[in-house]
C-alpha cells in the first residue's frame, strides 16, 4: 500500500520547468531511490514533497491526504521528515541537543510546564533523553552525545542529521544524498544502517543518491529523472539495464 502518492506534478519557475508531469509512489515500509544526473530536478522534487515549493500542477498525498498548500512545518507534523544535501546541524549545540530539537514536533511540554518544573514535564524530558540516546546508539554516536556537533567528523555529522530527522518520528523520511562526502568505510556503514532503519523505526524511506552501489544494494524501487522528467522506474535489475538510464548517465559504468 502506498504511503506517498505523487500524481502528475509539475514545477515551473517563470519560463523554466524544473519538474514536468512526474507520477510515482512509495510503498509503506519500502526503500525507494530517486536518481539522475546533476540538474535532473531531484532536489526540486524533494522540496515539493516537503512543502518548500508548491507544485504548479498535480497532487502529492501522504496516506491518502493531500499535502498541497501545507507549509514545511505542517508537512513535518503530518509525518514527513528530511535531511539535506548540505548538512544543516546546530553546530554550537551538543550532539544530544540536536536530536532533542528534532523531537519538538511530538512533545507535549510547553513553556508553562518548563518554568514550573512540573512532574509531567520532568518525566517527558527524561523519556526524551532516553529516546535521543537510543537514536544516537543506533548510529554509533552515543560516546559523542555531549560533543559539539561542529566538532564531529563529516560522516558523523551525516549520521547525526539522519538521527535528528528520525527524532520527529516520521512516517516517511527523505534522505538527500546521505552518502555525499563519505569515504568508502563510512558509506558501507551507512548502507547497513539504512537497510535496517525502516524496520527499526517503522518508517518508509525515499532517498536521492549518486552512489549507485549504495542505491542498487538497498533500494526496492528506483525512479530515474532526467531534465526534470521521469524517464524510467523499476527494480534495480531493470534500471541497471535500461537503455535510457545508461544514456542519461553517459555510459553503463556509472550505474554498476
Amino acid at each position: 500500500m502506498p504511503i506517498l502518492e505523487v500524481t502528475k506534478i509539475t514545477k515551473q519557475f517563470g519560463g523554466l520547468t524544473a519538474n514536468h508531469n512526474i507520477s510515482m509512489h512509495v510503498d509503506e515500509g519500502s526503500i525507494t531511490a530517486v536518481i539522475g544526473p546533476n540538474g535532473a530536478g531531484k532536489t526540486t522534487f524533494f522540496n515539493m514533497i516537503t512543502g518548500v515549493y508548491q507544485p504548479t500542477s498535480g497532487d502529492i498525498k501522504l496516506n491518502g491526504e493531500s499535502l498541497l498548500k501545507l507549509k514545511p512545518d505542517e508537512v513535518a507534523k503530518k509525518g514527513v521528515s528530511r535531511t539535506f544535501q548540505n548538512i544543516r546541524l546546530f553546530g554550537e549545540m551538543s550532539v544530544i541537543e540536536n536530536v532533542l530539537i528534532g523531537m519538538h514536533t511530538h512533545l507535549k511540554t510547553n513553556l508553562f510546564g518548563i518554568f514550573l518544573n512540573l512532574p509531567a514535564t520532568k518525566k517527558e524530558e527524561i523519556e526524551a533523553e532516553k529516546e535521543a540516546y537510543r537514536l544516537l546508539k543506533y548510529f554509533g554516536l552515543e560516546s559523542l552525545l555531549n560533543e559539539k556537533a561542529c566538532n564531529l567528523s563529516y560522516g558523523a555529522q551525516r549520521k547525526l542529521e539522519i538521527a535528528r530527522a528520525l527524532a520527529t518520528k516520521p512516517k516517511l523520511i527523505l534522505l538527500d544524498e546521505p552518502a555525499a562526502g563519505m569515504n568508502p568505510k563510512e558509506t558501507k556503514e551507512l548502507t547497513e544502517i539504512i537497510k535496517r532503519m525502516g524496520e527499526e523505526f517503522n518508517v518508509s524511506i525515499l532517498l536521492i543518491e549518486h552512489d549507485m552501489k549504495l542505491v542498487m544494494e538497498i533500494s526496492e524501487h528506483i525512479i530515474v529523472l532526467d531534465h526534470g522528467e521521469k524517464i524510467a522506474e523499476g527494480n534495480p535489475k531493470a534500471i541497471r539495464t535500461n537503455p535510457k538510464v545508461i544514456e542519461a548517465y553517459l555510459g553503463s559504468a556509472a550505474i554498476h
